[in-house]
């Protein structure tokens, strides 16, 4: 399909592929692997660049390649068929096969390996271990018996590969030590925004989850549970970072709790349709938001 073409229903898809990369929340992989560093180059260790854009590559490739893999698997199981509420996706669509998009999450996967090889040599076996438990559940996530995206644990899988392993990865990569409690805390911070984007998305898909079988968390509680869960999710970083670096000396940090808190409040209104796309993207820049304000503050 040329850049310009449509779709049934007259929908616009001028790049096919970047559309399934789903770029809305590709922030989302690029937020921690640079609070890590910025956190390490903080802390006077000196922040080595290839390693920097081979870890945010690797970081974002396989969130694409977790995305398609992810956009093969529901296609062929019907959840994203004509009457879908979010954007559309690849296979749901018609816009290519599952084997097409199948096949772009192992270029992406494979890209991701070539990447690691680099971090392997710089990083040693943890950040071996880390890359393999990476590809593994990216994989699992939408693929296999039991999909993690199916079940009530993918928002947990959110916070920790996309906040804890993420930040204390890139972190340790630049250090080469350990991280202490105050990085894994921040970690923390940064992946519980992630895991509020994640459940907007199955908020707002939740009647199609239950047709096809899902037991996503927003399935298994009650919706207003669930609006309550986001709100905790995006109160939380501001109580991690606390303990983690002193009240206060988070300064910049709290312009931002007046955005998450507007966001909350929407949410808990907000009807179940297409302005939930909006809110899914304010959330994830609300994520970079935070991140941004925390690098600032720890360079000042």
């Amino acid at each position: 399909m040329s850049q310009g073409e449509t779709v049934a229903g007259g929908v616009a898809t001028p790049n096919r592929w970047l559309l399934g990369m789903r770029p809305r929340t590709l922030t989302m992989a690029a937020v921690p692997v640079v609070t890590g560093a910025v956190l390490a180059w903080s802390e006077g260790f000196r922040v080595d660049a290839v390693t920097f854009i081979l870890t945010l590559a690797a970081a974002v490739l396989i969130q694409i390649g977790t995305n398609l893999f992810n956009d093969a698997s529901d296609g062929l199981r019907g959840a994203d068929g004509p009457e879908r509420i979010g954007p559309l996706r690849l296979t749901g669509a018609g816009l290519a096969t599952a084997e097409q998009v199948r096949s772009a999450a192992v270029v992406c996967f494979v890209l991701a390996l070539l990447a690691g090889v680099y971090l392997v040599w710089a990083g040693g076996l943890v950040i071996l271990l880390i890359g393999l438990a990476s590809l593994v559940s990216g994989y699992a996530y939408s693929s296999g018996p039991r999909p993690l995206s199916h079940g009530p644990w993918s928002e947990i899988w959110v916070i920790v590969f996309f906040g804890l392993v993420a930040v204390a990865g890139s972190y340790y990569l630049q250090a080469l030590v350990l991280p202490d409690t105050a990085v894994l805390l921040t970690g923390l911070a940064i992946g519980a925004p992630a895991a509020a984007v994640l459940l907007v998305n199955n908020v707002r898909d939740r009647a199609s989850d239950r047709r096809v079988g899902r037991r996503t968390l927003a399935v298994m509680v009650h919706p207003a549970t669930a609006r309550w869960l986001y709100a905790a999710w995006m109160v939380l970083p501001f109580a991690l970072l606390g303990v983690a670096w002193g009240w206060g000396l988070l300064g910049l940090v709290w312009l931002a709790l007046p955005l998450f808190v507007w966001l909350a409040l929407r949410f808990a209104r907000l009807p179940v349709g297409p302005a939930m796309n909006e809110q899914l993207g304010h959330t994830a820049l609300a994520q970079l938001a935070l991140s941004v304000l925390l690098c600032i503050e720890w360079l000042t």
